[in-house]
């Protein structure tokens, strides 16, 4: 059943329901202990110490690790946002965030054909959590307090609404050398900036990677409640059961990462790089040359791309302005989780609205009023606002001040195991230094004891 109402008459003016299924009966509240059962208490306490502080600093907004420095901002529709990012004292990311995700679903019975924009019309960051040492992050931690508006205007606090730690990160690198006898570990560590949000029923983690061999990552850590509907008797393809007469429908979670990048500088352009196999042949007499195919992307129309992973796909940011000893372009290379784009029908209407989620990669020229990819007010146009808006003059993208547009996120098919409440589901991209330094920048790193250097 659902019930419309006119807010400014505050009056229900339509009532439907349209089918007749029996309310599941089987109780999911997680935290009831006859669901859930007791605590088990096998589990030993880890406890994450640095007796001698942690490397970063941060002044006020002002963040520095390492090499790194950047600036942390937050605002109540896109939540967390980097600026200034720089490695070694030279630009990277001139500004990078989430300004846009939508979760369609994919049920086409009655209440299933919605879409949630959480960033345009639910506000991400507004609902950022409060986050507690222990429960949320572990470790020595600093967190900084976000200022968003409420409801009537007015500014409100949200305490500790990020959080900034250092994590251990396995094995940097090694090597045995089995000759000399010598044999060599680093180990790795990574930054962490970090923000969770609940919007409805679902709890999103945004946790940004900084890595000491110049490597940034984004992971997204999607967890919470499944949104559910009666499941009726025989079943059907859009939907699971989670628990007895309870369906869980198939849906995407498609998020939208704005990074304006400026890679030693504003002239960039972006090289889109596949590898494939080459036929046997006079230079090839085996069959084994893998060889790789770069196309540039020159203009807006060139550059709305889908992932490939049957080849490999990578988009590759160069400066046109520095190059490395080898005569080469510095830049970084953003690998993508090649999952599926927006699956709606291209004339629908949900398609026609999310139009940013139709391709994994857009580029445009850097425009500052270009700052939501569906557009300035999601629900208040009938669709083509945003990057198709962008991008239809066409420019040049090629040596200029460009930004990259990400689509990237799971398209989720519930398991009963997701039910009550649903393990993290994580996804995200990378960002990788490719001949922006001339040879591996972490030698200096230290040995983590003595021991584990010898030769």
């Amino acid at each position: 059943m659902a019930a419309y109402v006119d807010l400014i008459e505050q009056k229900v003016f339509k009532v439907t329901d349209e089918f007749e299924l029996p309310v599941p009966a089987e109780s999911g509240d997680y935290d009831d202990e006859n669901v859930r059962g007791p605590h088990r208490t096998t589990l030993r306490p880890v406890e994450i110490t640095q007796p001698d502080g942690p490397s970063f600093t941060l002044d006020g907004h002002a963040l520095h690790w390492q090499d790194w420095s950047m600036r942390i901002g937050f605002d109540a529709r896109e939540g967390l946002s980097l600026h200034q990012v720089s490695l070694a004292g030279r630009p990277v990311l001139y500004r990078a965030s989430i300004p846009e995700m939508v979760v369609p679903y994919g049920d086409p019975n009655f209440r299933h054909w919605q879409a949630y924009f959480d960033t345009g019309e639910y506000l991400v960051g507004k609902w950022a959590n409060s986050l507690e040492l222990g429960c949320d992050c572990l470790g020595e931690i600093a967190y900084l307090d976000a200022t968003v508006t409420d409801d009537t205007g007015q500014p409100r606090t949200i305490t500790n609404a990020i959080c900034i730690h250092e994590e251990d990160f396995g094995i940097l690198w090694k090597h045995t050398d089995i000759f000399s006898g010598s044999a060599q570990s680093r180990r790795q560590r990574r930054l962490v900036v970090s923000y969770f949000t609940t919007v409805g029923n679902y709890d999103y983690g945004f946790y940004w990677y900084f890595y000491l061999d110049g490597t940034i990552e984004l992971e997204v850590k999607a967890t919470g409640v499944l949104f559910t509907s009666a499941y009726p008797a025989g079943g059907h393809d859009y939907a699971t059961e989670v628990a007895p007469g309870l369906a869980g429908a198939v849906h995407q979670h498609l998020f939208s990462a704005r990074l304006d990048m400026t890679v030693d500088g504003l002239a960039n352009a972006v090289e889109e790089v596949d590898v494939t196999g080459l036929p046997v042949g006079p230079g090839n007499p085996y069959g084994n040359a893998i060889a790789q195919q770069v196309t540039r992307l020159t203009r807006e129309s060139q550059a709305a791309r889908r992932a490939d992973g049957t080849r490999g796909r990578t988009w590759r940011i160069v400066s046109t302005e520095r190059q490395n000893r080898f005569g080469r372009p510095t830049s970084y290379t953003l690998y993508p989780e090649p999952a599926p784009t927006l699956l709606a029908d291209p004339e629908s209407p949900l398609a026609q609205r999310a139009a940013f989620a139709a391709n994994h990669l857009w580029v445009t020229r850097y425009d500052p009023d270009h700052r939501w990819p569906a557009g300035d007010f999601v629900n208040q146009h009938p669709g083509g606002a945003g990057l198709p808006a962008f991008t239809a003059a066409d420019r040049d993208i090629d040596g200029q001040d460009i930004v990259l547009w990400h689509t990237f996120g799971p398209t989720h098919i519930p398991r009963p195991e997701d039910w009550p409440v649903m393990p993290v589901a994580r996804c995200g991209f990378v960002l990788k230094p490719t001949g922006f330094f001339d040879r591996n920048p972490t030698l200096d790193v230290a040995p983590p004891a003595p021991h584990c250097s010898s030769g």
